[in-house]
């Protein structure tokens, strides 16, 4: 069985969104599923990671069609601007200048569904000439971005083929929508689009729970849950840091700022001498401004270590030689669905999680139910500080790990079994 997936990110593309498809790319033909995939030619990546390419699995098809993108010309007003808000780091609502606020408000209302809508309409006639003579009739569609879906939706509606939308994270209820000075015309217009590719697409697949009963109360189509996953990935034997290192790798946008985190830090740093000579606080990927501000006012400047975007395999690396792990999810009721990936990733270097997140929020099940660490809500500071101080205990009893398990289910070949089957029943 062939099928075509559709994707904006793919290698050299670095970051989480395109590890999900270059996985299930990398196990579908062990199903029975020929993959084929399509990428834009000329793409503009906020982040790059060309060790992501010697993952692409040796004879896949690979088709390119060119892509106009808006933030090449965004350049001309601020190119630093341009790109922390394609990275999706935006200041919060005081810090924002004139050239930033007027950024987002043009991304948010002239780039219905986003910045990437220029590529809909030339990628539909390549593809439709390309599907018709390859007689694939199953294409999949993964967003963000949602200009994706488009793609697949006039596909659906002129060729009747079978067809997947899947959604690596929400639509209209993502946590920066808020946060692009959107209209109340410009709102009612995503909501309407949401709504059509929910109903037109034969079947939906989305990352976590919440945006699944999200889905449901839409349309009526079938909804499946995969959520991200890990995948095997051989590296040498990293020896664990020798100070009492907390690490965490990923941006830090500005509402991911638990200033509770950094006080109990901070204090233990007072309380506790041999906490001040073993901790060090490693960030690694893009940290806003607001976050670095609240970290320096906590009094922890001199703890901190700042490390720029690395690659996935660096990452893995940091994972496991760190003695503790950090995911901070945004404080919003709305950000209760999202499941980083690297969350998994977390799960398998058996490192214990310290994570932090809005009440209900899924990681906190999935935390809870392999093992793999302590979940809080942001302000639960004495329980917090509670946990800290017995993680460091542990690590200087030198008994520190996670006793993470059940986790076989969330590998990237699992989880690609389970793509698998979906195709297969919407092809008999």
């Amino acid at each position: 069985m062939k099928v075509l997936i559709i994707t904006y990110y793919w290698p050299p593309a670095g970051g989480p969104g395109v590890q999900r498809w270059l996985k299930f790319v990398k196990y579908l033909r062990e199903f029975g599923v020929d993959p084929v995939v399509y990428v834009p030619e000329n793409p503009t990546y906020p982040l790059v990671d060309s060790s992501l390419v010697l993952e692409i699995p040796k004879g896949i098809t690979i088709l390119k069609h060119p892509i106009v993108e808006p933030y090449r010309f965004a350049e001309i007003f601020s190119k630093k601007e341009s790109k922390t808000i394609s990275k999706g780091i935006i200041a919060g609502k005081t810090k924002q200048s004139f050239i930033q606020r007027l950024l987002l408000f043009v991304r948010g209302n002239f780039f219905i569904p986003d910045a990437r809508k220029f590529w809909i309409q030339p990628s539909v006639s390549y593809l439709e000439k390309y599907l018709l003579e390859s007689q694939i009739d199953t294409i999949i569609t993964t967003g963000p971005p949602h200009s994706v879906h488009l793609i697949g939706k006039a596909l659906k509606t002129k060729m009747n083929l079978n067809w997947i939308a899947d959604f690596r994270d929400p639509w209209t209820t993502i946590g920066y929508h808020d946060k692009l000075k959107l209209t109340r015309r410009s709102i009612q217009k995503h909501k309407a689009l949401e709504k059509e590719v929910l109903e037109t697409a034969d079947h939906i697949v989305v990352t976590s729970f919440t945006t699944q009963k999200e889905f449901q109360e839409i349309t009526g189509q079938p909804i499946s849950v995969i959520t991200n996953g890990y995948d095997v990935t051989t590296v040498s034997e990293i020896p664990l840091d020798k100070k009492f290192t907390i690490s965490h790798i990923g941006s830090l946008l500005s509402g991911r700022n638990p200033k509770h985190l950094w006080k109990a830090l901070f204090e233990l740093t007072v309380e506790n001498e041999a906490f001040l000579d073993a901790f060090r606080l490693q960030l690694v990927g893009a940290v806003s401004d607001d976050v670095l501000s609240s970290i320096k006012e906590a009094g922890l400047s001199d703890f901190l270590e700042l490390r720029h975007y690395v690659s996935h395999h660096e990452a893995i690396k940091i994972q496991r030689s760190s003695q503790l792990l950090l995911l901070i999810e945004i404080d919003s009721a709305a950000t209760r669905c999202i499941i980083p990936g690297k969350l998994f990733e977390y799960m398998v270097s058996k490192r214990p999680i310290l994570a932090l997140g809005p009440a209900d929020a899924d990681i906190s099940k999935l935390i809870l139910e392999t093992n793999s660490g302590c979940f809080f809500e942001y302000h639960e500071y004495k329980a917090v500080k509670a946990q800290l101080l017995e993680y460091f205990k542990a690590y200087q009893n030198e008994e520190l790990e996670s006793r993470v398990t059940s986790i076989e289910q969330y590998s990237r070949r699992e989880l690609t079994k389970k793509m698998a089957q979906i195709l297969k029943e919407m092809n008999t």
